[in-house]
């Protein structure tokens, strides 16, 4: 019988292949296997097709945070693939998303609020606790965890940090808008996104910000039957295995929760990664069971035949979890 790694090894995804020998079996840069794959992963017609929404960065307004085929969802998944910033292309792209940062720190998309939602259905350049921090972490994740104003959009998300978590927060000219919940409330999907941002920086991976977006994703697991912060819940749906890390599902959760080592003995950790580890096939695969239409033509897009790419993000959150 094939064995998971070996099926991962053979396919015909080389993002899959050359994350598999990075990440779950530590092979070296210099590894021949490795430059390969990478080389096939940077020349891949769906990766520059990537590349190309990408460098779309800004001609397009953020109208809501689960719209998986905006630019800013194509800038993370390039990240999610290890592309770094010489890679050939990427400098150009990664210049405009640096090009707009707010005087807090923050970097800014341009958004546009429906006065339905308290905005006023213009386009803005501007920040909100649900778009910022996956800005701050494709960037980061670029090779620019160094750069002084990645670093300075890193101190800023750190202080807006509560004793429960990341609470719904926006830029000081949005005003009032906040979304559709109590305002001293954690809001679940900016803990995600906060959490796997700060992530990456060393000086703030176990901080104070980092252990509070963790607690507040733990302890909502916890209440999952009773709570449903800013209307996220816990349920049905949110079990359901899916990719791109878009919204607030239990993929994302976890695999910003796995980066932590100080979450990883935790009861709520461990409860959550087996409702993932359950979903496995008898040859310890997994198929999408949700998928963005956005993505179709993607092995992670189609819940008919097990992904390689979800494959290896499930096994490297296993990995990460000892």
């Amino acid at each position: 019988m094939t064995t998971t790694i070996e099926w991962l090894l053979n396919s015909p995804e080389p993002w899959t292949r050359y994350h598999t020998l990075t990440d779950l079996l530590s092979r070296p840069e210099s590894d021949p296997g490795l430059a390969f794959a990478r080389k096939e992963m940077l020349a891949h017609p769906q990766v520059r097709a990537l590349m190309e929404r990408a460098a779309t960065w800004g001609e397009t307004p953020l109208k809501r945070h689960n719209d998986a085929s905006h630019p800013i969802y194509a800038l993370s998944t390039l990240a999610d693939f290890g592309l770094r910033v010489d890679d050939p292309g990427m400098a150009e792209i990664i210049e405009k998303a640096l090009a707009h940062q707010s005087a807090e720190g923050a970097f800014q998309t341009v958004v546009n609020i429906p006065r339905a939602f308290g905005g006023d259905d213009t386009d803005h350049w501007t920040w909100i606790a649900c778009d910022a921090p996956t800005l701050l972490y494709a960037l980061a994740s670029f090779g620019l965890v160094d750069d002084g104003r990645v670093v300075k959009a890193a101190e800023h998300l750190a202080g807006q940090a509560a004793e429960n978590g990341y609470r719904c927060s926006a830029a000081p000219e949005l005003g009032k808008f906040r979304g559709p919940g109590r305002k001293d409330d954690p809001c679940p999907v900016a803990n995600v996104y906060a959490l796997k941002a700060l992530s990456l920086f060393p000086q703030q991976r176990d901080g104070p910000a980092a252990q509070a977006a963790a607690e507040a994703l733990l302890s909502h697991w916890d209440l999952r039957r009773e709570k449903k912060y800013y209307l996220f819940g816990m349920g049905t749906d949110f079990a359901k295995l899916k990719y791109p890390n878009v919204f607030f599902d239990i993929l994302h959760v976890l695999e910003a929760l796995s980066r932590c080592g100080f979450v990883r003995a935790d009861r709520r950790y461990r409860e959550m990664l087996a409702v993932v580890t359950a979903q496995a096939d008898a040859e310890g695969r997994y198929t999408a069971s949700s998928m963005y239409q956005a993505w179709k033509g993607w092995s992670f897009a189609d819940k008919k035949v097990p992904s390689p790419w979800l494959t290896f993000r499930v096994h490297r959150i296993v990995q990460r979890a000892g």
